[in-house]
C-alpha cells in the first residue's frame, strides 16, 4: 500500500490531504504538525481573530473529526528532526514514519528583528501562528501605545485592528512609501489616507534604530532621530520560506524549496507546496505567499501523486482587510507601466498594464471590479485602459470583448 507523509501542517498540508481522499487515494497518509492545534487559517489571525470576532474552533480548517474519520493521520506537537531520503523515512523524536511520497507544506517564518537592536525584548512580537496571537492578546488595551514596524499588509492589518480597539499607533516603514514592494504608489496612497484618516501615526521614509527597554521593551529610537514610548511592539518586516528541514536533507534550494512545474523536488519521491515552495514561471523560480496559492499548489500536487502529470497553471488572487475596506488582488503586477483608475461612488481600483497588456487589478470595495479583473487576466484578455477608466463602462461587457 502506497505511504504518503506530509510535513506542515498549514493550508497546503490541509488541502492536500483532503484533495487525496476525495479524489479516492487509498494509501496511508500522515499529517505531521509542530503546532498542538489541527490545521487552522492563517489570515484571520491578525484580524477578525484578534478582534475576539472568531473563536478559535471556526479558525480550523476541517473539523477536529474530518481526519480520523477520513483515515489521516495526524500528528500535532510533533517536530520533524530529519529526512532519511535513502530510506525514504521521516524522523521524528518519538519515530520514523516510511514515506512513497513525501510532501513538504513546511510554511514560511516570519522575519526577527536582531537581538543586538532590541528584537529579543519582552513585548515584541510577530504574527505567524496562534501562539503568536494569544501572546499578544493581552496587550490590546484601549488606551496602549503599540508600535509596528512594517508598512506591508500584515503591519497594515495590525494597526486597523489596534486603532478599531482604541490603542494609540505609530507605524513607521523605512521604504518611502507603505506597500513599496507589492502596490503602485495609488494604491499605497489609498490605504495612507485610510489610515491616517483612523489616528494612525503613519511615518514612511523612516526605519527603526533599536528598540529601548532592559527586559521589556519600553520605546524605541527611528533613524530621524526621534524617540517614541510604547508599551508593546509588533513587527511585520516579512516571512522566509522555511526551508531549513529540505536543505538538511540535500534538496535543491531555489528561492525556496525547488519544484518543477509539477510540484516534484529534486528527489522524485518529495514533492512540496505552499509558501516554502518556489516553482517555473516565466524562467524564474517564482514564490507566492498567498491561500490560493497554498491550495491550488497542494491540490496540483495531490493529484500528481495520483498520476495526473498536471503543470501547474497559476492564478494569482490575494486579499486584506483594513476596518471597512476589502482589497481584492488578482494576478501579479510585476513589471507594469501604467495605472488605470476607476472610481465609482464607493468603489476604487487599479488596473495594472504594460503597454495594452492587462497583468493586475487592486479593488477596494469593489467585488465587480475583482471578479471582471480576474477573469479578464485569467483569460489573457485586455480591455482598453479607456474603457476601463470610463465610469460608464459596463465592465461585464469587457468580458464579451
Amino acid at each position: 500500500m502506497s505511504k504518503t507523509v506530509v510535513v506542515g501542517a498549514g493550508q497546503a498540508a490541509a488541502s492536500l490531504v483532503a484533495r487525496l481522499r476525495g479524489k479516492g487515494y487509498e494509501g496511508t497518509i500522515t499529517l505531521i504538525g509542530d503546532e498542538p492545534s489541527p490545521p487552522y487559517q492563517r489570515p484571520p489571525l491578525s484580524k477578525a481573530y484578534l478582534l475576539g470576532d472568531m473563536a478559535l474552533e471556526r479558525l480550523f480548517l476541517r473539523p477536529e473529526t474530518f481526519y480520523g474519520e477520513n483515515g489521516i493521520d495526524l500528528r500535532v506537537s510533533t517536530t520533524v528532526t530529519g529526512i532519511d531520503r535513502e530510506n525514504r523515512r521521516v524522523l521524528t523524536a518519538q519515530t520514523a514514519h516510511d514515506y512513497d511520497n513525501l510532501v513538504l507544506c513546511t510554511g514560511s517564518v516570519p522575519r526577527h528583528l536582531p537581538a543586538s537592536i532590541g528584537g529579543d525584548l519582552a513585548g515584541v512580537h510577530v504574527v505567524r501562528t496562534l501562539k503568536d496571537v494569544d501572546d499578544m492578546a493581552p496587550s490590546f488595551r484601549a488606551g496602549a501605545r503599540v508600535l509596528i514596524i512594517g508598512g506591508g499588509y500584515i503591519g497594515l492589518e495590525a494597526a486597523a485592528v489596534s486603532a478599531k480597539l482604541g490603542l494609540k499607533v505609530t507605524l513607521v516603514e523605512m521604504a518611502d512609501r507603505i506597500l513599496q514592494r507589492v502596490a503602485a504608489p495609488e494604491t499605497s496612497d489609498f490605504f495612507r489616507d485610510l489610515h491616517m484618516s483612523h489616528g494612525v501615526d503613519l511615518r514612511e521614509g523612516v526605519g527603526l534604530s533599536r528598540l529601548i527597554g532592559d527586559d521589556t521593551v519600553t520605546g524605541a529610537e527611528l533613524t530621524d532621530g526621534s524617540t517614541l514610548e510604547a508599551d508593546f511592539v509588533i513587527v511585520g518586516v516579512g516571512i522566509a520560506p522555511a526551508t531549513a528541514l529540505a536543505e538538511a536533507a540535500g534538496i535543491a534550494i531555489d528561492n525556496g524549496i525547488k519544484t518543477d512545474a509539477r510540484g516534484q523536488t529534486s528527489d522524485p519521491a518529495i514533492w512540496a507546496a505552499g509558501d516554502c515552495a518556489s516553482f517555473p514561471l516565466n524562467g524564474e523560480q517564482t514564490r507566492l505567499e498567498s491561500v490560493g496559492n497554498a491550495i491550488d499548489q497542494a491540490e496540483l500536487v495531490a493529484d500528481n501523486i495520483m498520476g495526473a502529470g498536471r503543470d501547474y497553471v497559476v492564478k494569482p488572487w490575494f486579499w486584506s482587510d483594513q476596518y471597512d475596506v476589502k482589497l481584492q488582488i488578482a494576478g501579479l503586477n510585476a513589471g507594469y507601466d501604467r495605472i488605470v483608475v476607476r472610481e465609482g461612488d464607493d468603489t476604487c481600483s487599479h488596473w495594472y498594464y504594460k503597454g495594452t497588456t492587462l497583468l493586475a487589478i487592486d479593488a477596494m470595495n469593489d467585488p465587480r471590479g475583482y471578479m471582471v479583473g480576474k477573469r479578464l487576466i485569467e483569460a489573457g484578455k485586455s480591455p482598453a485602459p479607456e474603457a476601463v477608466a470610463d465610469p460608464e463602462t459596463d465592465l461585464k461587457s469587457l468580458l464579451k470583448a
